[in-house]
């Protein structure tokens, strides 16, 4: 087996292609590919981008053994997800854990049988909907703060960590992917795989195509470019004031680069990655940022009914993966929102079709 070579799942989406094409740049000798069902709009976009990399492409879906490639991998990249907190709830959720689960599985059934490493993106949101709401917090001008001393252990002024409890429902989507995680410390621990669990906030950066549910920032700096409107504060008063942190794509790299050149000291471990309280934003604050940085102005609607699945304020606490590496973001919310507005100005017509219909 090539040690070197790189199998990245959903490897055509917005994480799984820039972390592809990040990897292939940090070791051009190293064999990269990306495996991707093009399900996600603009993820075709992404093919001659990955082409022009070095990146080879297969279209394949996770769900489907045969689709992956015959072959050894060093390392299985798992980016691969359905990745909305809505799915499933008008509907059935049958797509949502054939992928989110099943998926997984088949990912780990491919390392197992070659002994590959596997790096697993989780997710913040497999935290609990209703701890995470009854979290305590004061309400500033333009966000909501929480407060220092919490009802849960592993919650603070800084954020979640990864001593939240468990219990309780997260959303569909949170169990598909909490229960992926428990599935690779199985894996981990029967079959003697090395394996790293990541749980991302909200990563965002250039050539993510955003949508309300998924992928917001980006979109709300569309929106604002393009002059394109139809965006509401929905929720907790129909303000603004909820709160996420940030991640840029290259700060994630900058970790998931880290882990793979060294991973025997990171296996087992589950990780709280985002940007923390000092790079996050409410939407009333992301929607100043965007005039600023665009000098336009729309309208923004207003709902006061707070939705399924929405929680008020998610602040990520890094501090384990910092302690154990160094490893924190360099990227603030202000300098990724310009990053997104440039990558906008640079291919406007493409991200216009995108983003604004």
């Amino acid at each position: 087996m090539n040690r070197e070579s790189v199998l990245v799942t959903g490897g055509a989406g917005f994480v799984g292609s820039n972390l592809a094409m990040k990897l292939k740049k940090d070791n051009p000798s190293r064999r990269i590919v990306a495996l991707d069902n093009l399900k996600r709009r603009g993820s075709e976009l992404n093919i001659s981008r990955l082409a022009e990399a070095g990146v080879e492409f297969v279209h394949g879906d996770i769900r489907n053994k045969e689709d992956f490639p015959d072959e050894p991998f060093g390392l299985v990249l798992e980016c691969s997800a359905e990745p909305s907190v809505t799915a499933g709830y008008s509907g059935s959720a049958e797509y949502l854990i054939n992928t989110n689960l099943a998926g997984t599985i088949n990912c780990l059934e491919l390392a197992r049988r070659h002994a590959s490493d596997f790096v697993f993106l989780s997710t913040s949101r497999v935290y609990p909907m209703a701890k995470l709401s009854n979290l305590r917090y004061s309400e500033g001008d333009t966000r909501l703060h929480l407060d220092d001393e919490q009802p849960y252990a592993g919650a603070s002024g800084d954020g979640i960590s990864e001593e939240f409890p468990m219990g309780g429902a997260r959303s569909l989507y949170g169990a598909t992917k909490f229960a992926s995680e428990m599935f690779v410390e199985e894996y981990r621990e029967a079959y003697g795989m090395r394996a790293v669990v990541n749980r991302c906030g909200v990563v965002t950066g250039p050539w993510q195509m955003g949508k309300v549910d998924q992928g917001v920032f980006a979109l709300w700096m569309a929106r604002h470019y393009f002059k394109a409107g139809n965006l509401s504060y929905i929720g907790y008063g129909g303000e603004g004031k909820q709160v996420r942190d940030l991640l840029h794509i290259d700060d994630l790299f900058d970790l998931v680069k880290l882990q793979t050149h060294d991973l025997d000291a990171f296996d087992g471990g589950t990780f709280n990655v985002g940007g923390g309280k000092e790079t996050s934003l409410s939407l009333a604050e992301t929607t100043e940022l965007c005039r600023e940085i665009t000098g336009n102005e729309i309208k923004i609607g207003s709902d006061p009914e707070t939705r399924q699945a929405d929680i008020p304020v998610y602040i990520t606490d890094h501090g384990k993966i910092t302690d154990l590496c160094g490893w924190c973001p360099k990227r603030g919310a202000e300098e990724t929102m310009k990053d997104i507005h440039a990558w906008i100005e640079a291919n406007e017509p493409l991200v216009k079709r995108t983003l604004t219909s």
